[in-house]
């Protein structure tokens, strides 16, 4: 390929936002949209998007709503963290630049963005790279429904965020928190201040609490959604399947969401599956385990050939 590759930080209007996002790799390549969760950012990708970029792969990796440089591009609309947002963001993306089709890779909130292009628009996703819970859409309508007690004490933050007290600390303590996260889902990443004080300035995102806020409130039917996303979400809570190839990526050391024996997530894909348990990673797979994840975009790109 002849184009160079590019790294700069570049925006572009789509749908409600002007995202922002780094692009690697050549620009005539098979394109890759690589997107990160909560309480991270895009740096998680920074090895992935290199090492792809060289192996020929156009890497887009953008800020998700709420995070980075990525802005609301009206003050009248909702500062919605819902699931379909998410996944219309995504589809926006791919729209205002162009690409019809690109192989997805993401985990927690990206996951979650992805798992949901992949499930309603698999035409324009060409391979699916899901980390931790692999279908991640969520089951609003069941989120109530209790789960085993030591599952329950992992969402402590969650609930957390339910409450205005949760609104005060994420407010007034969001980087202290954030980074108390980090260790908690990740035990085995030993990552030092440098790593975390990359990432950090994106929480201080004008929208970041009201998002974060939003987005957990709502998968549990606590707040309305946008009623501009109501179509989505209703089909959402149909629980679609998801026919793309799919590799799910689940780290052995992940705190908030560890895989289980049993692989309750694969009766959701109807396609090409294949689930792979990443031995010293934990939530943050990408950013923890590179090599993993670059392997997991690499075998869907030569499967899909």
């Amino acid at each position: 390929m002849q184009a160079e590759a590019r790294s700069e930080m570049q925006t572009i209007q789509a749908g409600d936002l002007t995202i922002a996002y780094h692009e690697f790799g050549p620009s005539d390549g098979v394109p890759a949209v690589l997107l990160h969760g909560f309480p991270y950012d895009i740096r998680a990708y920074d090895d992935i998007s290199a090492e792809l970029a060289e192996q020929g792969v156009r890497c887009l990796v953008p800020y998700l709503r709420g995070f980075g440089l990525t802005r609301f591009l009206s003050s009248d609309t909702m500062r919605s963290g819902q699931q379909a947002a998410l996944g219309a963001d995504l589809l926006a993306f791919m729209d205002a630049l162009g690409i019809e089709e690109a192989c997805l890779g993401g985990y927690d909130w990206g996951g979650r963005a992805a798992c949901i292009a992949a499930a309603l628009w698999p035409e324009r996703v060409s391979g699916l790279v899901s980390c931790g819970q692999g279908y991640n859409i969520q089951d609003i309508a069941h989120a109530w429904k209790p789960a085993p007690p030591e599952e329950e004490t992992r969402y402590w933050y969650q609930y957390y965020f339910h409450t205005e007290r949760g609104r005060a600390g994420l407010t007034q303590n969001r980087r202290e928190l954030c980074r108390h996260i980090w260790s908690l889902w990740s035990p085995s990443w030993q990552f030092d201040d440098a790593t975390y004080a990359a990432t950090a300035p994106s929480f201080d995102n004008p929208d970041f609490v009201e998002v974060v806020l939003h987005s957990y409130r709502h998968r549990f039917g606590c707040i309305v959604g946008d009623p501009a996303y109501d179509e989505i979400e209703a089909r959402l809570a149909e629980q679609p399947n998801i026919t793309v190839p799919s590799i799910i990526l689940q780290g052995r050391d992940d705190g908030v969401d560890p895989p289980a024996k049993t692989d309750s997530c694969r009766s959701h894909f109807n396609g090409f599956y294949e689930r792979r348990i990443i031995d010293d990673a934990g939530h943050n797979l990408p950013q923890e385990t590179p090599p993993a994840f670059v392997q997991a975009i690499m075998d869907l790109m030569e499967l899909g050939k």
